[in-house]
């Protein structure tokens, strides 16, 4: 046996060797490495050294990243320039510090925006938007452009900003290879189809193997017990956690402060605490160290949480550092947090972060300072910091993996709702768990509750359904972008081949075999309901026409009182019934002697009659939806003087150039603002507090805050802005597009005193936001406000460039570049 072995690992190195041989450029990638390749990233370099674009879809943590450091070894190679893009500014600003560690700075740029460093390198690291404006701009920095490497490309899903993915991998030059890395997700298939279509010679290379095995525990009290029996390869639930959950659901709970609906001694209220057992943040934390499960990540869908988490090990003092440790968390910390004015430091709570921090734990949410997020990846990374309490927003691409995840519960609001968290989202949390290199395996712990069924938990664990659906749609921005480009017509075209159409026109295959199966059954259901005195369908459908009112009836005599209105209503109401009554009476079927067992059919035929109606409307939808809307937005923007006709052709106007500089949710209503001259007479401070009406869209919680506004131009100006915003959604109505939604004001006031020189803490007051927030809008307020400066007049244009300076100060501006 053992001979045979060793017999077939020889003939299998000879195999590997000889294959090896054919791809001299990934042997000699391999040999800088330290580590060797797995499976699927051997396949994925192979396919690029043979000329193939590449789909790469494989869990977090799997080591994607290598195949795009590969796609750059290339380029290298063959004296090409490769673009690296990634969603967010600080995926870009790490991956340009690593790329810069590796193959110098000289080699290396950086483009996300707002942070321009040599960006004519061979290799320049950018945010996906910045490379979309680069092709629409036709930039000289596109040319010798071989590779481009799109990590996280499941963000195409992301509502606000997916499109940008589909313009991108749509308009970049035939001969540029796409290097697409993906998160696990289910129809890696179809959307390595579509590449295949608009790209051409893409291979799909798809991974579930995990590096670093995952144990899936439910916490129950202090108790760690396995989710799934042992052996059982996440089929069955472990029996003893399903009868420790049957026992305790069987309990007494307690509601609202009251127990069980009688009095009860404090000995029983005990009782009934010990039998639904639940630790506080720091004991679980304390029970997870026991465990040796740190460092870990604790995600609590809620800011608030994170923070009071950390406040509760704190008063419990908790630590988990030592002397020499604590001594690096303040160095690392001080360093980075120097050019904070100690003002601001305390407005931001330093010193009780610092302190946390010391005894080994910190939060992570996008209300926190972005200096103090950087300073606890860079800390939980060294593992100077034991235990993350983290919003959602963690698992979205930044490179914190841990030994161990904790989820507190599985639902979470959604601005509206509590709603249970899906299969992708919870493979996406615990896809955390397990450093490569470091850890034999990893761990998610789920926290168990009474409300928490453990099958709940194992249908989520076992499911891997994560589908990428495409969220593109056309704007008005994009059409006069890809009218200047291409022209109208080859505009049109070029969106019919967009993921979103592809998918649509691939659910029309199967909704046309609906409708075709159901119009079988139709005929099948028109013989049964045929009548030998006459036609049984006009019967029915009066009969039908009957019901419908005397259910209309019922409703307006319920609600019509002493309304006057109403009772006109219900006497209409009646005297249509009366007229229909005698209708059916007076029908050849109604003498019918099988007319009930024909009305059952006649039911029946309405009934699917409805649902292919509605199948049809929804198959008629679904063909060409893309270039529909297209058409529409085209015909709105000749309509407003943005494109007009020319010799046949489209062209582009002046207003038009205005437009195609302007990104983001509202881009036509500032374009239009722009050009009815609404905020000429705003000074730099007004500018900035307009720019934030516009971008500022609140978290779907009721603000207490009354919105106050600066008087004057601003009021003025407001009150033509909203004008013009309700005349373009009534035209956005009339051509069935989506609406604008109303101007948010509740960052306005503070936004104003901020750009008239207050405070921050003042500015965090009367925005009621947090120090994170604040900065990511004034961000938002400076990147709109560039976009102004670039594409209006030259009085607006001014204007907007001093409102720049004055959002971007003190702690804006030394967040900026984060």
């Amino acid at each position: 046996m053992n001979s045979n072995s060793s017999e077939l690992s020889a003939a299998e190195r000879y195999k590997n060797s000889k294959s090896a041989a054919s791809f001299p450029k990934l042997r000699a990638f391999e040999a800088q490495l330290s580590f060797p390749l797995d499976e699927f990233q051997v396949d994925s370099c192979r396919a690029l050294e043979s000329g193939a674009g590449v789909l790469v879809a494989a869990p977090t943590g799997a080591g994607k990243t290598v195949i795009g450091e590969f796609a750059i070894h290339l380029a290298i190679e063959s004296n090409q320039k490769v673009f690296y893009t990634t969603p967010i500014k600080a995926l870009s600003n790490q991956k340009f510090s690593e790329l810069v560690k590796r193959y110098g700075k000289e080699r290396v740029g950086l483009l996300t925006g707002d942070n321009n460093q040599n960006s004519e390198a061979q290799v320049v690291v950018m945010t996906t938007e910045v490379l979309r404006n680069m092709i629409y701009a036709n930039s000289e920095t596109l040319k010798e452009l071989g590779f481009v490497v799109m990590d996280e490309v499941h963000y195409l899903a992301d509502r606000f900003r997916g499109a940008v993915w589909e313009e991108v991998i749509l308009h970049l030059p035939k001969d540029v290879k796409v290097v697409s890395l993906s998160a696990t997700v289910s129809n890696a298939e179809e959307f390595g189809a579509w590449l295949d279509e608009v790209r051409g010679n893409t291979k799909v290379i798809v991974s579930e193997i995990r590096p670093v095995p995952l144990h899936q525990h439910v916490l129950f009290g202090s108790e760690l017990l396995e989710l799934f029996e042992s052996g059982s390869s996440q089929s069955r639930v472990n029996p003893e956690l399903l009868q420790k959950h049957q026992a305790r659901a069987r309990s007494p709970i307690r509601t609202r402060g009251k127990w069980g609906g009688s009095k009860h001694s404090s000995q029983e209220r005990n009782q009934m605490i010990r039998q639904f057992p639940r630790l506080e943040k720091s004991e679980v934390v304390e029970r997870l160290d026991e465990l040796e499960l740190l460092p870990a990540i604790f995600f609590i869908f809620s800011r608030a949480g994170c923070d009071g988490a950390v406040t509760n090990c704190r008063r419990a003092g908790l630590r988990l550092t030592n002397k020499e440790e604590q001594k690096i968390i303040r160095q690392v910390a001080e360093a980075r947090c120097s050019s904070i004015a100690e003002d601001d430091l305390d407005t931001l709570g330093y010193h009780e972060w610092l302190e946390s921090l010391e005894r080994g734990y910190a939060s992570h949410h996008a209300g926190l300072l972005p200096a103090f997020k950087e300073v606890v990846e860079e800390l939980f990374l060294r593992k100077l910091v034991k235990i993350v309490f983290a919003t959602e927003t963690l698992a979205l691409g930044i490179n914190m993996p841990a030994r161990t995840v904790v989820l507190e519960r599985l639902d979470k609001y959604n601005g509206e709702s509590r709603v249970n968290i899906s299969a992708g989202e919870y493979t996406q949390l615990t896809g955390r768990a397990g450093r490569r290199g470091i850890d034999v395996e990893g761990h998610s712990v789920v926290l168990w509750g009474g409300q928490l069924d453990p099958n709940l938990v194992a249908s989520l664990a076992s499911k891997r359904t994560y589908p990428l659906n495409s969220s593109f749609r056309p704007t008005y921005n994009m059409a006069v972008n890809l009218i200047s480009a291409f022209g109208k017509d080859r505009a049109a075209k070029v969106l019919e081949r967009s993921f979103a159409q592809f998918q649509a026109d691939r659910s029309v295959v199967g909704l046309a075999q609906v409708i075709s199966d159901k119009e079988g059954s139709l005929l099948g259901y028109e013989k049964s309901l045929a009548c030998h005195l006459g036609d049984f369908k006009e019967y029915s459908s009066i009969r039908r026409e009957i019901s419908s009112y005397e259910r209309e009836s019922a409703r307006v005599k319920n609600r019509a009182g002493a309304d006057a209105r109403l009772s006109k209503q219900a006497r209409n109401i009646e005297s249509n019934l009366g007229r229909l009554r005698k209708e059916m009476r007076a029908h050849p079927c109604h003498q019918c002697p099988d007319r009930e067992n024909h009305a059952r059919w006649g039911e029946r035929y309405h009934r699917l009659k409805k649902e292919i109606d509605q199948s049809v409307a929804q198959l008629e939808s679904r063909t060409g939806q893309v270039a529909k809307v297209f058409e529409r937005i085209c015909v709105l923007l000749a309509e407003l003087d943005y494109i007009r006709q020319a010799n046949g052709e489209f062209e582009v106007t002046k207003a038009g150039l205005q437009l195609a500089k302007i990104y983001g949710e509202r881009d036509l209503m500032i374009a239009e603002c722009l050009k009815a001259g609404a905020w000429k007479n705003l000074d730099a401070a007004g500018m900035a507090t307009m720019a934030a009406c516009l971008v500022y869209e609140g978290r779907g919680e009721d603000s207490e805050l009354e919105p106050k506004l600066p008087r004057g131009a601003f009021t003025e100006a407001l009150i033509e802005t909203e004008h013009i915003q309700q005349q373009l959604q009534e035209k956005q109505e009339n051509y069935r597009l989506p609406k604008d939604q109303r101007l948010q004001l509740d960052m306005a006031w503070g936004v104003y005193r901020w750009a008239t020189g207050a405070k921050l803490n003042d500015a965090l007051k009367l925005t009621g936001l947090l120090a994170g927030d604040f900065i990511r809008w004034s961000k938002q307020i400076i990147d709109l406000l560039d976009q102004i400066s670039v594409s209006a007049d030259s009085q607006v244009a001014q204007t907007s460039y001093e409102a720049i300076d004055l959002v971007k100060r003190g702690i804006v501006a030394y967040s900026y570049y984060i």
